[in-house]
């Protein structure tokens, strides 16, 4: 039996990382290292920190990594690509040159035997009225359609810088700390999805760059997955097991 992965929030690209190049790789030699261990891995969104396709134009860069991805498809590992708050944008490129399975809402789903809630994990619990606003307008077809009426050149500028700013206006750059059990919108809204759909056995978000692994009743678990930007961590589940992990070049994998 081979191993299901689970990464999130890369945020390639991104213009508030200054390791952007050695982070892309790290990553790429992850992917390489589980390659011949996985059946599928599930990226929990924000794998780009901009991501915007226009009818016949795609961002540059980002090509150790869509060239590893398109080889563990090739392998026959499912690569599903779940949207985040940074790359929306997404439209068949991933899906036709890549061989990924495009994810735009949260997931449902079996895995060898227990149940899954997948999501990147924005929106979720989330009472803040200005992110529901952006994210509202970020969603609208309207928007995204004048949006590509803006020629590239202008268009994905603005976007990185706009991602940009979003990072660096944080403190150090990074998300908050866990809020704990009461004030963490991520487990509020689990708990509650729970006690309606207590077959859930395992939540696993991203969106937050912290690390958490927490039991929210005997039978089920929540876990965010941290980030590729300070944590290289991931989550793997061996069919009976689930590990949150960070990954350090040259050790074996699970």
């Amino acid at each position: 039996m081979k191993n299901v992965y689970f990464i999130s929030d890369a945020h390639l690209g991104s213009r508030a990382i200054p390791h952007a190049r050695t982070q892309e790789r790290r990553l790429v030699n992850f992917l390489d290292s589980i390659k011949d261990n996985a059946a599928a891995v599930y990226m929990l969104g924000d794998m780009f920190d901009f991501w915007y396709e226009f009818k016949m134009v795609v961002p540059k860069g980002f090509t150790r990594f869509l060239g590893k991805i398109a080889e563990l498809t090739d392998r026959g590992v499912e690569v599903h690509f779940f949207i985040g708050n940074h790359d929306i944008w997404c439209g068949d490129y991933l899906e036709k040159e890549c061989g990924v399975i495009l994810h735009r809402q949260p997931l449902n789903c079996e895995i060898y035997g227990k149940e899954f809630y997948l999501a990147h994990g924005d929106g979720l619990g989330d009472k803040d009225w200005k992110f529901k606003l952006i994210r509202t307008m970020f969603h609208s077809k309207t928007l995204q359609t004048l949006f590509s009426m803006i020629h590239p050149r202008w268009s994905i500028d603005f976007g990185l810088e706009w991602a940009k700013h979003s990072r660096l206006k944080r403190v150090d750059g990074k998300e908050p700390e866990y809020m704990g059990e009461k004030e963490e919108p991520l487990v509020i809204y689990s708990k509650e999805y729970l006690k309606k759909n207590p077959e859930v056995n395992f939540f696993v978000y991203g969106h937050r760059h912290i690390m958490l692994d927490l039991m929210l009743s005997h039978t089920s678990r929540m876990l965010i997955l941290g980030d590729w930007i300070q944590e290289f961590s991931y989550a793997v589940f061996d069919g009976e097991n689930m590990f949150l992990e960070q990954y350090i070049e040259g050790e074996s994998q699970l």
